[in-house]
């Protein structure tokens, strides 16, 4: 895969689901402290070392933000990484919450 590609919420749910894809929220920690997809990790400049330290480059990705626009950006650098199934979610958090999918808070 040389670019990421776009995925609905809930075929994003299904691949977590299915295929224990990791799903990475880039959105800032306020946001995030609120409320955020169930299992996402929180990806900022402070723990992508950890996530690539951790992660798979073989598993897929599901990057979320807020709209699904910044997200495009961090799929690509993550893909640019050597990371082999990398998705942007289209509509991002607020797609993901008016779809009523699984959400925690802190």
């Amino acid at each position: 895969m040389d670019q990421f590609k776009h995925i609905d919420v809930q075929s994003a749910q299904t691949l977590m689901k299915n295929e224990q894809a990791h799903l990475l929220d880039i959105r800032d920690p306020q946001s995030f402290a609120v409320a955020h997809a169930e299992n996402a990790f929180h990806l900022t400049n402070d723990t992508i070392v950890q996530f690539m330290q951790q992660a798979e480059f073989d598993e897929p990705v599901l990057v979320m933000c807020y709209h699904g626009i910044s997200s495009q950006g961090a799929a690509q650098y993550l893909v640019n990484q050597g990371f082999e199934q990398v998705y942007s979610v289209d509509g991002g958090f607020e797609a993901w919450h008016r779809a009523e999918l699984p959400v925690e808070s802190k």
